[in-house]
């Protein structure tokens, strides 16, 4: 679970502006990070498997706002594979 500090700094590399929290880029930043926290959890804990089914409902939540972005805005959508560092 990701605490208020570190969801505001997953905005930030997101943010179209500075009360942005609804645009895909800022739910795509949040959603890697949860993402990322909720692997390293499954890591540890191999059997977990009500937590694996929430990490692949994220991540073809993730998928779906990425493909949307791409659709409508490829240079945001370009912008922010690279700062997240996700791969196509």
């Amino acid at each position: 679970m990701l605490t208020k500090r570190q969801k505001a700094n997953a905005l930030k590399k997101g943010q179209r502006h500075e009360e942005d929290t609804g645009s895909p880029e800022a739910q795509v930043a949040v959603l890697s990070k949860r993402i990322d926290e909720l692997s390293a959890h499954l890591k540890k804990n191999q059997k977990d498997n009500h937590s694996r089914r929430g990490l692949l409902q994220m991540v073809a939540n993730r998928r779906k706002h990425l493909k949307y972005l791409e659709g409508k805005d490829t240079k945001a959508y370009n912008k922010l594979v690279k700062a997240l560092g996700l791969k196509k």
